[in-house]
C-alpha cells in the first residue's frame, strides 16, 4: 500500500503579485510554506518606493490593463476604482488580497535570500542575509522581472545625465528635469509616459523620443469603453481568427505612426508588446515630443542618430526595458542569458522537479489572473494533485508552445517570455491540469515531503 501523500515543505521567494497569488493558492490546498520577503511590505513593483528597489513605478503611474481584466477571480477589484487604477490602488488592492486570505502570517520580511542551493537527492537550502540556513523541499521563484535595468550600449561617450526609467520618479526627483534638453530612449508604456510627462511646456523642456523600432500605439479608450474590454469579448473564438481581429480593430486605432515621425512597426500590432498611450500622440502631433531614430552614436553633449541628424542633450533617460535574473542561483544551475529560460507552461524546468517560477513570463492583455491561473497549477504540483508529463515531452512542449507563441513575435529580451493569458488559461484548465490529474492516478505525486534523518 502506497504511503498516504505528505506534502512538501515550500518556501516562495517574493511577495509581489506571483508571491501573494502562490501563498494564497498553497494555503486553498493545504500546502505549508513560507514566503521569503527582502523588503517590509508587500507588493513589489506595486509597491511605490519599495525599499528593496525593486520597485519601477513612477509618482503617476497609472496601469494600462482596465480594471475589467485586471481583477483575479477569487478577489473582484473593487467597483469604484477607475477604469485605469493608480499605483496607489493597486498596491491597496493587493494589501486587502493579502489581509483576507490572512497571507501576511507566512511572510517573513526584511527576509533576503542572498543563496538558493540545491541539495544532493533534492530539496532546496536558502541562505538569508542574516546568515540563517532553511531547508525547503519545494521551492517558488516569485522574484519578479521589473526590477534590473537593461541599459543600452551605444557607441562614445555621453558627458550628461543618465538615468534608467526604473529610478524616474517625476519630473523633480531623482534629477530636476527643468529647463533641460532630454532625450527618451524607447518606446514601451514607459517611455510614452515619461515623454509625455516631461514634455509639459510648464517644464520649459525639449524633449526628444529615440526608437530604433515602431510601435503600434493604441489608444486606451475605443467608443468610450477601455479598448481591452471588447478583446475580452472575443478570445473564444479561433486563435487565428482572434488575432486577425485584433490586429486589425487596433492598427485601425493607432493609425500610420509615420504621420508622427516615428518608423512603421515590421510587425502586425499582437507580434510585439504594444504601447498604450493616449497622449504621446497628440505629444508629437503638437511638436512637444521631437522623434528621433535609433541613437549611432554618443559625443559629449551631442547625440548622433542614424539618419544622420544630431541633438545636444543634457539628459538621457533610458526606457529600454529588464534583465530577467536570479540572484540567488549558482548561474550554472539556472539563468535566463538574454532573458531566455526554457519552462514547461512557464512555470516548471525539465529535470528539476523541486522548482517552480511564478509570474516570470509577460502575460498580454492581463497579468493578475494570469498569475492566479499559474499559482493554481502549482499549487494542485504541491499538493500531490497534478503531475507534469516526463521531461523529454516537457522539453517537445516548450517547442510548440514557443513556437505558437513566440514563432510570430519580433525577436527582442522583452519578448522571450510572452504569451497570450486567454489562450494559456484555456490549456492550463481545459488540457493541462485535468491531464495532470490523469498522470497522478497512473504515477502518483511527483513531490512529496521528504524524509529528514
Amino acid at each position: 500500500m502506497n504511503a498516504p501523500f505528505a506534502p512538501p515543505s515550500t518556501a516562495i521567494i517574493g511577495a509581489g503579485i506571483a508571491g501573494l497569488t502562490a501563498g494564497k493558492m498553497l494555503g486553498d490546498y493545504g500546502v505549508p510554506y513560507t514566503c521569503f520577503e527582502s523588503s517590509d511590505r508587500i507588493g513589489g513593483n506595486w509597491a511605490f518606493g519599495n525599499p528593496n528597489g525593486h520597485s519601477s513605478a513612477y509618482r503617476s503611474l497609472h496601469i494600462d490593463t482596465s480594471k475589467y481584466q485586471l481583477s483575479f477571480k477569487d478577489f473582484p477589484i473593487p467597483d469604484d476604482y477607475p477604469d485605469f487604477p493608480h499605483h496607489s490602488q493597486i498596491k491597496a488592492y493587493l494589501d486587502a488580497y493579502a489581509d483576507a486570505f490572512d497571507l501576511l502570517d507566512n511572510i517573513e520580511f526584511g527576509t533576503q535570500v542572498v543563496a538558493a542551493e540545491r541539495r544532493d537527492g533534492g530539496g532546496w537550502t536558502l541562505r538569508t542575509r542574516d546568515g540563517a540556513a532553511r531547508d525547503f523541499d519545494f521551492l517558488i521563484v516569485a522574484n519578479g522581472h521589473h526590477w534590473d535595468p537593461r541599459h543600452p550600449d551605444f557607441p562614445g561617450r555621453f558627458d550628461g545625465r543618465t538615468l534608467h526609467s526604473h529610478h524616474y520618479i517625476d519630473p523633480f526627483d531623482p534629477i530636476d528635469l527643468r529647463g533641460q534638453r532630454i532625450l527618451v530612449v524607447g518606446i514601451g508604456n514607459s517611455a510614452a509616459d515619461i515623454a509625455v510627462e516631461v514634455s509639459s511646456r510648464a517644464l520649459r523642456n525639449t524633449v526628444y523620443l529615440s526608437t530604433r523600432t515602431g510601435s503600434w500605439i493604441v489608444p486606451k479608450y475605443m467608443a468610450g469603453r477601455p479598448v481591452d474590454k471588447y478583446g475580452a469579448a472575443l478570445p473564444f473564438l479561433p486563435r487565428k481568427m482572434f488575432r486577425g481581429i485584433v490586429n486589425t480593430i487596433a492598427e485601425g486605432l493607432a493609425g500610420d505612426p509615420t504621420r508622427f515621425g516615428l518608423p512603421k512597426p515590421p510587425h502586425r500590432f499582437m507580434d510585439a508588446h504594444g504601447t498604450q498611450s493616449v497622449e504621446l500622440p497628440l505629444r508629437l502631433g503638437s511638436g512637444d515630443v521631437i522623434p528621433k531614430p535609433n541613437i549611432a552614436r554618443l559625443d559629449g553633449s551631442t547625440v548622433h542618430f542614424a539618419d544622420d541628424t544630431f541633438a545636444e542633450v543634457d539628459v538621457i533617460i533610458n526606457a529600454t526595458g529588464y534583465n530577467i535574473t536570479f540572484p540567488f542561483f549558482d548561474p550554472d544551475l539556472i539563468s535566463a542569458h538574454d532573458n531566455r529560460i526554457r519552462l514547461y507552461k512557464r512555470i516548471f524546468k525539465p529535470g528539476v522537479d523541486d522548482l517552480a517560477f511564478a509570474g516570470l513570463a509577460q502575460s498580454v492583455p492581463t497579468l493578475f489572473p494570469f498569475v492566479e491561473c499559474q499559482a493554481r497549477l502549482i499549487a494542485a504540483y504541491a499538493a500531490g494533485q497534478y503531475r507534469p508529463p516526463t521531461a523529454s515531452e516537457m522539453e517537445a512542449t516548450i517547442d510548440a508552445d514557443e513556437q505558437m507563441y513566440l514563432g510570430h513575435v519580433v525577436d527582442r529580451p522583452r519578448h522571450t517570455q510572452q504569451v497570450e493569458y486567454f489562450t494559456y488559461e484555456r490549456q492550463v484548465r481545459v488540457q493541462e491540469l485535468p491531464e495532470g490529474r490523469a498522470r497522478v492516478r497512473t504515477g502518483g505525486p511527483a513531490l512529496r515531503a521528504q524524509s529528514r534523518v
